[in-house]
């Protein structure tokens, strides 16, 4: 360590480093210090120095580079919820339970007692290490629950998900700066509940896409600057075939979803338009989308066909696909990167068995590498995690071999080579035929 906090103080003062510096051990330091050898960077500095990656280090700061974080569907109500300082009543109208409790005694029956109530930031466990190590510049989550104290619950759907407005600091926690809300669940509580949960995120500095108080709401982008780099436009839809119901598409003068009817080649044409309008150079452009079922590995030809349809336009950069309770294909198409499942990040699904041969609890975390001016893919770190106790954990060596295996060979009509590398799952551009 005392090596490399040398270089960095030597090399703060703008001039070359010595030899004898660099080999330098503790005590040559310290009377190096003495003698007035070198020069401290300002009070506090030191132990900031110290802490910097080395050289090689993915966080070293590359302005050529932008790194971008994706999770799939983060859902902290249900079961969640009722871990957090200020549970919701946890009364369900599904057909088979009936107290969002049992989802919690589900999960302690299958790994053992949760330590209720859990701290904000408990459910996130190895994510935080995680997001510190890769250093993103920005990170965003699905946020699949309604935010709110509503009793009326959609009566067409079986599942609701609900989470006090008082938890939403156990959100705030991962520092997300962008939620996007066009999903099957944000009006699971009517469409007062998707009012309390727009007012709860703005309260809370939360930012969020693909719902709103009406349509030109629910369609606008959240530009996002990162400085030195560019600005980045997120954009959030829900697909009809994701279990949105039509109701819930916003209208002029209703709140609702950014929901798109159909995946056609006019709906890309159009909503290509409409990014082409507030895009300007420079721009990085990411259009999520709520799309497809829970379980299965193909690819419809109908989403394949509208995220090429996308990127064919011109305007937009990354296609960032979820729904699915498991990781799907990952594709580079034209040097830009598709995610077609990103599987779930944060559930109560814990101890519910039926689809074991998917491993539901591995949770992948997607850090995405562009060229920033370009958009490009550079490179891929799936960093797979799984879900223990309603907390994030380290993935088991098994585990992440056996998504390593399943990504390769759903991947496999895209062209696309995921290999084992460190902590994480990689794809190289190098490696994208």
């Amino acid at each position: 360590m005392w090596r490399s906090v040398i270089t960095r103080i030597v090399k703060s003062t703008g001039l070359a480093p010595r030899r004898d510096i660099d080999i330098m051990q503790r005590r040559e330091f310290l009377l190096a210090l003495r003698d007035g050898m070198l020069l401290l960077p300002p009070t506090g500095a030191l132990s900031a120095l110290a802490q910097e990656p080395a050289a090689g280090d993915s966080r070293m700061e590359d302005r050529s580079r932008l790194r971008l974080f994706f999770a799939g569907d983060v859902m902290t109500g249900r079961g969640i919820d009722q871990v957090l300082p200020y549970p919701s009543d946890p009364v369900l109208f599904e057909n088979f339970v009936r107290d969002a409790r049992e989802y919690v005694r589900l999960a302690e029956r299958a790994n053992g007692p949760i330590p209720k109530p859990v701290a904000y930031d408990y459910i996130w466990g190895a994510a935080l290490d995680k997001w510190q190590a890769y250093g993103p510049d920005l990170k965003f989550i699905n946020l699949e629950t309604s935010i709110t104290t509503s009793d009326y619950y959609w009566r067409s759907k079986g599942i609701h998900y609900r989470m006090h407005p008082a938890n939403v600091p156990c959100i705030t926690a991962a520092q997300p700066d962008c939620c996007m809300l066009a999903n099957n669940h944000v009006l699971d509580w009517g469409y007062s509940g998707l009012m309390e949960t727009l007012t709860s995120l703005h309260a809370a500095g939360l930012r969020f896409a693909g719902a709103g108080a009406n349509l030109d709401e629910a369609a606008r982008a959240v530009r996002l600057p990162v400085p030195g780099k560019a600005d980045v436009l997120v954009y959030g839809f829900a697909d009809a075939h994701s279990g949105v119901p039509k109701q819930w598409a916003a209208t002029n003068n209703r709140g609702g979803v950014n929901r798109l009817h159909e995946l056609s080649d006019r709906t890309a044409k159009r909503v290509a338009a409409a990014i082409a309008a507030e895009r300007r150079d420079g721009d990085i452009v990411i259009v999520s989308i709520h799309w497809g079922g829970n379980w299965g590995y193909s690819v419809p030809p109908a989403q394949r066909r509208f995220a090429h349809g996308l990127i064919d336009s011109g305007v937009v950069d990354v296609v960032y696909g979820h729904s699915s309770h498991h990781a799907k294909a990952i594709e580079c198409y034209e040097g830009k990167l598709i995610i077609y499942g990103a599987g779930d990040f944060i559930t109560d699904y814990e101890g519910i068995g039926g689809h074991e041969h998917y491993r539901p609890w591995l949770s992948p975390m997607y850090f995405v590498d562009l060229a920033s001016d370009t958009g490009r893919l550079e490179r891929l770190h799936i960093v797979p995690l799984q879900l223990r106790r309603f907390q994030l954990t380290t993935a088991t060596a098994a585990d992440s071999q056996w998504l390593c295996e399943r990504l390769n060979e759903s991947s496999r009509e895209f062209d696309t080579v995921i290999e084992a590398g460190g902590d994480s799952l990689v794809v190289n551009a190098c490696a994208i035929a």
